[in-house]
């Protein structure tokens, strides 16, 4: 599983209110350029070509929920989201979580993935531990 990392502006973000995570929007959505720890808005990334499969703006994750417990708070999503190829895909090496307000995270999967049509790329986001957990 690829390693979670924040965009340094999440943890202020949230402070600030700026995030709600149990209501706002999230979305992961595709790039093959990599993120810079610094970057704070969408406009930042650089998205993979739409079509094929891929939508610009990525997809809506679904069954959110979220939970505080002894002063840990911890994000999960039970259905992972899932990309179908109509035809080539990528390349993509990065899965960028954002919200309708600023960034919030990324996966590195290490290498330039691309898919053929037929071909899924599923995003295995953690079901125990969540997609993220902040103290």
């Amino acid at each position: 599983m690829a390693a979670f990392n924040k965009f340094n502006c999440f943890v202020a973000d949230r402070a600030n209110g700026l995030h709600n995570l149990g209501t706002d929007t999230l979305k992961v959505m595709l790039s093959n350029t990599a993120p810079v720890a610094t970057n704070t808005v969408y406009s930042n990334i650089t998205e993979i070509a739409n079509g094929s499969g891929y939508t610009t703006g990525g997809i809506s994750l679904t069954g959110m929920t979220s939970s505080q417990t002894g002063g840990v708070y911890k994000l999960v999503s039970t259905l992972d989201p899932v990309w179908t190829a109509t035809g080539a895909v990528g390349p993509f090496r990065y899965v960028v979580l954002s919200s309708t307000k600023p960034l919030i995270g990324w996966w590195d999967y290490g290498s330039s993935i691309s898919l053929a049509s037929g071909e899924t790329f599923t995003v295995d986001l953690d079901q125990t531990n969540g997609i993220l957990q902040d103290t």
